[in-house]
């Protein structure tokens, strides 16, 4: 790879660094090489983490001339490649400065984060920096090539882009929800209990928050005794799941669940929403007064 510091000059957000390492390497291959690549903007070492309850960390001087890369010895492949990419955001976004002078220490949870109030500069940092491993690992334009190919929403494709990309699971299904052409959403499950949910820009409101019970007639609790890892995509009710608004009927739901280990699981919904009839009569449920009354209103005007 031939990237320098010198190419990522001028950038300061995780969309723009990314968008300049894509141009500097344009034949950058997938899986991306994150552990070449760090070391081409110069982080001089990638080691073990030994502080308990972090899964990452950066150590580097306050010009952040270098820099090493700190990964918890625990971590699989996936997460690992997650973190260095994560801990490189914080190298490489001019902003971001450590809390204690020259070392980053990231939880497990600081890499969860994706959203943030408006004045916590600490959870901004982290999200920027989950933002800009998310989007190196998984470069846009190749996933966005790799997504084409995909057309009914299916769990499956999730393990496919994960091996594609190198990736754990849980970012292939975030990636997934946010890039497929249907509105669809996948919920993060552990013992039972929602831990998160990823869903597209159209998905309707969710009405289940987070930390509570996967409700009772999911298919996730009838398809669990059935020794399946991933179930068929089947029809359930729209009422479990999305929140409603009066005099509106909700869409057509459909869920599938994906069982992994040690409890954990992924349930998607997909909706299926009517298409609107842009031919139809803007009048047809206005009463006859309320006609007769625009139109003297009308005449009026003139």
């Amino acid at each position: 790879m031939k990237i320098t510091r010198l190419d990522l000059d001028d950038t300061g957000s995780p969309e723009g660094l990314v968008t300049k390492i894509l141009k500097a390497e344009p034949d950058l291959p997938v899986p991306v090489p994150v552990e070449e690549l760090a070391q081409c903007v110069d982080i001089t070492d990638i080691a073990t983490l030994t502080t308990e309850g972090y899964e990452g960390g950066l150590i580097t001087d306050d010009c952040k001339s270098e820099g090493v890369i700190l990964v918890n010895a625990a971590a699989r492949r996936g997460r690992r490649r997650f973190t260095i990419g994560h801990e490189l955001g914080h190298f490489l976004i001019p902003t971001h400065r450590p809390a204690k002078s020259g070392q980053f220490l990231c939880s497990r949870e600081d890499m969860r984060r994706w959203s943030v109030q408006e004045n916590d500069a600490y959870a901004r940092m982290e999200v920027e920096a989950n933002r800009f491993s998310a989007l190196l690992l998984m470069p846009p334009p190749i996933l966005r090539g790799v997504m084409e190919k995909f057309r009914d929403p299916d769990l499956a494709h999730i393990t496919e882009l994960a091996g594609l990309f190198d990736v754990s699971k849980e970012p292939a299904a975030r990636a997934y929800a946010n890039y497929h052409h249907q509105p669809v959403a996948i919920a993060v499950v552990k013992d039972s209990i929602v831990l998160r949910i990823y869903k597209h820009t159209k998905f309707p409101r969710i009405g289940i928050s987070y930390g509570s019970p996967v409700p009772r007639n999911s298919l996730f609790h009838y398809a669990a005794k059935s020794g399946q890892k991933i179930t068929e995509v089947r029809q359930n009710g729209a009422e479990l799941w999305l929140e409603s608004d009066w005099g509106k009927r909700l869409p057509t739901l459909y869920e599938q669940v994906f069982y992994q280990q040690e409890g954990f699981a992924l349930i998607m919904l997909w909706v299926e929403q009517e298409e609107e009839d842009e031919e139809r009569d803007p009048e047809e449920n206005r009463t006859a007064r309320q006609r007769w009354q625009d139109r003297l209103s009308g005449r009026n005007r003139w």
